[in-house]
């Protein structure tokens, strides 16, 4: 006999069926009265499960999942959602489809689900939907603060997402301490109507102390640490039979002018570079990249754990890497003063900076010189200071360097390349492993000339494999589309910044070169970057938008990444050895792009928050002071703004602006506008701005709008005026003048 469940859904699924209530649904499945209770908590559970949805008359309706769109749910503070629908998505449809928070059953943010649209609109025309079914959990486990309450354990998990504490039964499973950081197991997702139930797997530490920040994002991300032992005892035996001795046919170039420029902190060095000019004008560039592939070996352990990780993760604090150190930091890295082996990309230009001839070795090379970023620009600068230093060979080895990178670069922005200027987070830790100071990573003229090499070579690769007609990995970056586009021209239209009808390339980089530096620039950059295609890897023959190539691979990180790694071992077969290599499927290449797209986007993401955390943690100190800042971000609940003298950014919510005004949003020219005194609020405004609170833990930073400043940093001249589960919900994050709501039995510590 078929379940309740089943029964349930079979009568509800039939061609006639009416939407009905709990009561007429157990008359017509034969119900009794009394019975009517194991009815009802079946039917919830379909509720949560997404199978059935219940309106708010109480009627009870089935969800078709056959006519279901898939995409990524992200839930907002408000408990409701947004499902970013999969490409392609159907034509009537150019936003997310919104979720109230009734018909998200137990989704969570990051899960891939069903969604169905349902009758009603919101403001704007947006479709509003209802989940269907969770497809693919985002995770089951994630990383809270752990605390006790009526002889019972639950914890707080981090960030937003959740704002009840999640039951984990009875108190010091794994010996939790109030204030520990644990990883949990969900065993039921919380709903609008029953609390989440989890269990404690992994004690982490104190809140607080010096590492656990760390720990928590490489939980919470589920990232690798220990490598198994048979890829250990592997690469340990690659380093015990490496003979520098025996280059194995391979070209010399161990007397060579060979230099590396990398950051200084750099711990695994890839790419070295080799340059020479001869008498008609001619460049002949040298790429040399680590040869990993002569180490790492198709389906063994080092290869198979290689593609499981398929990137290398740079925490502010931490590496983890793609190889094991012996390896990534040893026998593949280039060191100075080092015998290496190295896959060579040789590239001959014209004056003008065109490629006329392009060859791959085997090779084996000894660094000269290892430079770090600011040493290289410290000699641009003023070469002749350091010509002493560094010997005539190596001082016009940087000087050509020069001149070809900018002569390709200059060529690159002619065919239409696009440059967002988005600097990252640098920061700088004491002997205690905090925070110290942050500022905006610089990128100058030393990181372009590598830049520019790193793509030639690119480039070159990639060309070579399409000619030879063969499946290969390409980095690939496909064109925008025409509607978000015409969204992006919206936006800089309501900045007050002209973009022409016809967005071509040309038009486009003008844009983006006139905000750089600019209090715009964030805003306009970032706008432009979210109307863009996300760059993956795919054996698709798309090219690169924002680099205008026809043709582009990554070839030039194989110690960091998975994807050079194959790239290598088809340009040893196929471009030096001379083999007749048809490569693998599409289908198989198609699936291992998948797979790396996917860990490196974990990568980057993990890093970006565990970055933000400990900015968090740093600004913790400054809670009440003042700074001078730029607004970044409109919205109908508030503005978002980066401070100046420290890149942090933080909010401040509409609420906290109401001693100034009353504000209203305009959509159009992304301001909030005060109805009384008409003060204009707008992306890219200076502002003076009060640190009022840090949640870490909520990972937010509020803040309170001091007063306008005008181009010049003064101010504006405009004014102000027992055993029982139960919901224990989160202390806000907001400001305590601002709290209205009754706060919950159990107060967090800050």
């Amino acid at each position: 006999m078929a379940s309740l469940k089943q029964q349930i859904i079979d009568y509800m699924s039939r061609g006639n069926y009416e939407p009905m209530t709990l009561k007429s649904l157990g008359k017509k499945l034969g119900f009794k009265k009394k019975a009517l209770d194991k009815l009802n908590e079946t039917v919830q559970r379909l509720v949560d499960a997404g199978r059935v949805q219940r309106d708010e008359t109480g009627l009870l309706h089935v969800l078709d999942k056959a006519t279901s769109l898939h995409g990524i749910l992200r839930k907002v503070s408000t408990g409701n959602g947004y499902v970013i629908l999969h490409e392609p998505k159907p034509a009537d449809i150019t936003e997310d489809i919104f979720i109230e928070q009734r018909d998200l059953g137990d989704a969570q943010t990051g899960d891939e689900v069903a969604v169905a649209l349902t009758n009603r609109r919101k403001s704007g025309s947006q479709r509003c939907g209802r989940i269907v079914e969770v497809l693919q959990r985002a995770t089951n486990r994630f990383v809270g603060l752990y605390f006790e309450e009526d002889g019972q354990g639950y914890v707080f998990i981090d960030g937003r997402n959740y704002e009840e504490a999640i039951w984990v039964g009875d108190p010091g499973a794994k010996g939790a301490r109030p204030e520990d950081k644990v990883v949990i197991e969900m065993l039921r997702f919380p709903t609008q109507y029953a609390v989440g139930e989890a269990v404690v797997v992994e004690v982490l530490g104190e809140r607080g102390k010096p590492g656990i920040d760390t720990l928590t994002i490489i939980h919470e991300h589920g990232l690798p640490t220990e490598f198994p032992q048979a890829v250990l005892e592997q690469a340990t035996k690659q380093a015990e039979d490496f003979n520098e001795k025996d280059f194995g046919g391979r070209l010399d170039l161990t007397l060579d002018p060979i230099i590396t420029i990398d950051p200084a902190t750099a711990r695994d060095f890839d790419d070295a570079i080799s340059l020479t000019q001869t008498e008609n004008g001619h460049y002949h560039l040298g790429v040399h990249i680590a040869d990993v592939s002569h180490f790492v070996q198709p389906n063994t352990p080092l290869d198979d754990e290689a593609y499981k990780r398929a990137t290398s993760i740079y925490l502010p604090t931490q590496v983890i890497p793609m190889l094991p150190e012996v390896l990534s930091n040893g026998l593949a890295s280039l060191q100075q003063d080092r015998i290496r082996f190295v896959k060579s990309a040789f590239i001959e230009f014209t004056p003008e900076g065109v490629p006329v001839d392009t060859r791959f070795a085997n090779s084996v090379i000894k660094v000269r010189k290892r430079f770090a970023y600011e040493q290289v620009m410290d000699f641009l600068q003023d070469p002749e200071k350091y010509r002493g230093q560094y010997g005539d060979t190596v001082s016009d080895l940087l000087l050509r360097m020069q001149q070809l990178a900018r002569i390709l670069r200059t060529r690159r922005f002619e065919r239409g390349s696009l440059e967002l200027s988005m600097p990252e987070i640098q920061l700088s830790f004491n002997a205690d492993g905090f925070v110290s100071g942050a500022i905006e990573a610089s990128h100058d003229e030393s990181h372009r000339i590598i830049e520019e090499f790193m793509l030639a070579a690119n480039v070159a690769v990639a060309t070579a494999l399409t000619e030879k007609g063969i499946s290969f990995l390409r980095r690939v970056h496909g064109d925008p589309s025409p509607e978000k586009l015409k969204l992006f021209s919206e936006f800089v239209d309501s900045l007050g910044l002209t973009l022409p009808r016809k967005q071509t390339r040309a038009a486009l980089q003008d844009l983006l070169e006139e905000t750089a530096g600019t209090p715009l620039q964030r805003a306009v950059h970032y706008s432009f970057l979210r109307s863009l295609q996300a760059a993956e890897y795919s054996p698709a023959d798309e090219g690169h938008y924002a680099l205008a190539a026809e043709h582009y691979c990554h070839f030039t990180s194989p110690i960091r990444r998975y994807p050079d790694l194959t790239v290598h071992r088809i340009v040893d077969r196929l471009l030096i050895r001379g083999e007749k290599y048809k490569g693998e499927s599409y289908e198989k290449v198609e699936k291992v792009g998948l797979h790396c797209s996917e860990m490196a986007r974990r990568a980057e993401k993990a890093e970006r928050e565990l970055t933000k955390l400990k900015l968090l943690q740093y600004m913790e100190q400054f809670v009440g002071h003042e700074f001078d800042a730029v607004v970044t971000g409109v919205e109908r609940f508030g503005l978002f703004c980066q401070c100046l003298e420290v890149p942090a950014e933080g909010m401040i919510h509409i609420s906290v602006l109401s001693d100034i005004d009353q504000f209203y949003f305009e959509r159009e020219s992304h301001s909030l506008i005060g109805k009384r005194t008409n003060l204009r609020i707008r992306l890219g405004m200076s502002v003076r701005v009060k640190i009022a609170h840090v949640d870490v833990d909520r990972r937010e930073l509020d803040m309170k709008l001091i007063r306008m400043l005008n181009d010049t940093g003064k101010p504006a001249s405009a004014k102000k005026p027992g055993l029982k589960k139960k919901r224990i919900k989160r202390k806000s994050s907001k400001p305590q003048q601002q709290q209205t709501k009754k706060q919950p039995p159990r107060k967090r510590k800050q």
